[in-house]
Formats: C-alpha cells, sequence, structure tokens
C-alpha cells in the first residue's frame, strides 16, 4: 500500500481544513486506516483511527468533538475533517495503514506498517 496526504496548509485559530490520503494497493478495503501527528521536537502522536469498514473510529482525547476520520473504500480514500483548529494543533500529518485489522484499536506508530509522506499543517493564533 502507498498512501499519499494532501490538504495540508496554514489557518488561523477556529479554522478547519480537511486531509485526504489516497491508498494505491488491493488490501486498502481490508486496512485499518489512522491519522498520526508529530510536532518539532516531540515524538509522533497518535490522532485518530478507522476500521476497515468504517463502521468504527476512535480518536486522541485532545481531539475529541473537533476532529472526524472517515473513509471511502471505492476511492481508497481516508479523510480527517479538523475543526476549531487550535495553535496545539500544528504539526507534520501522517497517514497509516495496518493491512491486518484483527478487530482492535489501534494507537501506537510499531503497530501499522505503511506511512505516508506526510502534509503540513499550521495554526495560528
Amino acid at each position: 500500500v502507498q498512501l499519499v496526504e494532501s490538504g495540508g496548509g496554514s489557518v488561523q485559530a477556529g479554522g478547519s481544513l480537511r486531509l485526504s490520503c489516497s491508498a494505491s494497493g488491493r488490501t486498502f478495503s481490508s486496512s485499518a486506516m489512522g491519522w498520526f501527528r508529530q510536532a518539532p521536537g516531540k515524538e509522533r502522536e497518535f490522532v485518530a483511527g478507522i476500521r476497515w469498514s468504517g463502521g468504527s473510529t476512535y480518536y486522541a482525547d485532545s481531539v475529541v468533538g473537533r476532529f472526524t476520520i472517515s473513509r471511502d473504500n471505492a476511492k481508497n480514500t481516508v479523510y480527517l475533517l479538523m475543526n476549531s483548529l487550535k495553535p496545539e494543533d500544528t504539526a507534520f500529518y501522517y497517514c497509516a495503514a495496518r493491512s491486518v485489522d484483527s478487530g482492535r484499536y489501534y494507537y501506537h506508530t510499531r503497530e501499522y506498517n505503511y506511512w505516508g509522506q506526510g502534509t503540513q499543517v499550521t495554526v495560528s493564533s
């Protein structure tokens, strides 16, 4: 699976952005997907995840109620809609895929085996 993120940019606090992650490969529709982010000097952290069917989503506490993850398996694409953005959301955002969805929630980078190159999100106050 190859992943390509898009949709990053610069916004003011309170604004919105929608990130997209386009995937190639036959296993996308059966893969668990996730979004992570990494700010300068910090470790990469989990943001949101979605099961292969799209029927179950889960989030980091810091983004609950503001971010929404979704997927369109017909388009091989996963999205991250980010509302009410805060300066602390500034980071490089990465899309990740786990080729085997065993029915759990996956919060750790080591649980994903494919990664995109990332897209920058900058939120100014």
